[in-house]
């Protein structure tokens, strides 16, 4: 959950807080060799469940059958087979700010981002190890500890 782990692994952690002003490895933020899928979003848009739906949709490119609800936002993210990569990261940017007009809503969100990834890691793979699907959420050095707390109550193993 720190920037000292690799965001491509398929292995705990999958869920990242990273401080935005924080300097990063570079082998944990470059991919290894092979497609890689990277969707960068922004969370001051995702002030709201509408925004969150709006950034999965543009920058995950989900299908037209989707639900715009968190059920169909779930089943999207562990199936991604319109995205043809061997390893997926989703970038957050100013994660703090994710649904801060509805914050009942937050556990929902981070329990269906916890829940693709630990999917994703379960997934076979050509190896036999899981694909890689990792989420960094990218936040003010302030409020690493807070979002880090909340997060990890949502990693799951």
């Amino acid at each position: 959950m720190t920037s000292g782990d690799s965001w491509w692994t398929p292995l705990t952690p999958r869920l990242h807080v990273v401080g935005a002003e924080d300097p990063v490895q570079v082998t944990d933020s470059l991919s290894p060799t092979g497609m890689s899928y990277v969707a960068r979003l922004d969370g001051e848009s995702m002030a709201d469940v509408d925004g969150v739906f709006t950034q999965f949709w543009e920058h995950l490119r989900l299908p037209s059958y989707f639900g715009w609800n968190w059920d169909a936002l779930s089943d999207c993210l562990r199936d991604l087979h319109w995205l043809q990569a061997e390893r997926y990261l989703v970038v957050i940017s100013r994660a703090e700010d994710v649904l801060s007009e509805t914050p009942d809503e937050r556990g929902t969100f981070f329990q269906v981002i916890a829940r693709a990834t630990a999917s994703w890691a379960n997934a076979p793979a050509k190896v036999g190890v899981g694909i890689p699907f990792n989420v960094v959420l990218l936040c003010a050095r302030e409020n690493l500890h807070l979002l880090g707390r909340e997060v990890s109550a949502f990693e799951t193993a």
